[in-house]
């Protein structure tokens, strides 16, 4: 698949609540779900064969919603999928506590090849961190699902979510700066 395809499947992805809130106002069900369908086989088929297994499974997340929504003959299955996001992310990060090294030190030693013994450490602290992040978010977004209230639920997974994001990564890049300051 092209950069530009997978640029576009990103953007509908980032984009999934907005997208979802507006599609359930001016859309009919069976075209939301035949859309986010093919974003979910596109993901699963044409991703490459060294796609993250992450990418992968947020992808069959994607397609069990869209078929709970389909059984179900509403859109309330895909509500869920932000909470199967986190989730995901969650077991993901919490299991590769358990390697030899976490994602964040995997994803450190791409610029920092000879990451030393004290910066290990720091990328471990920060995959816990990311555990506690994914769980709480996941939370919240489980608390927009049950409350039913689509505008709080789009507002939480649409906007909230990623300001959050964003500030828990701004926040560790300036930590990592100080930190590797005094080192």
């Amino acid at each position: 698949m092209s950069r530009f395809a997978q640029l576009i499947l990103v953007i509908i992805l980032t984009l999934y609540p907005v997208a979802i809130y507006f599609g359930i106002e001016y859309l009919s069900l069976s075209s939301i779900l035949l859309l986010l369908l093919i974003v979910a086989v596109s993901r699963v088929l044409f991703g490459g064969a060294n796609k993250a297994i992450g990418t992968k499974l947020m992808a069959v997340a994607l397609a069990f919603v869209v078929g709970v929504s389909w059984l179900r003959g509403d859109s309330s299955g895909l509500l869920w999928y932000p909470v199967l996001c986190n989730l995901i992310l969650f077991s993901l990060f919490l299991y590769s506590l358990s390697q030899p090294q976490t994602l964040v030190e995997r994803l450190a030693r791409l610029t920092t090849p000879d990451l030393p013994p004290e910066g290990i450490l720091y990328t471990r602290k920060v995959t816990k961190a990311w555990c506690l992040f994914f769980l709480i978010n996941g939370s919240f977004a489980l608390a927009t699902v049950l409350n039913g209230d689509m505008k709080v639920w789009t507002l939480y997974n649409g906007l909230v979510s990623y300001v959050l994001m964003g500030t828990m990564m701004g926040g560790e890049w300036l930590l990592r700066c100080r930190v590797q300051n005094k080192v």
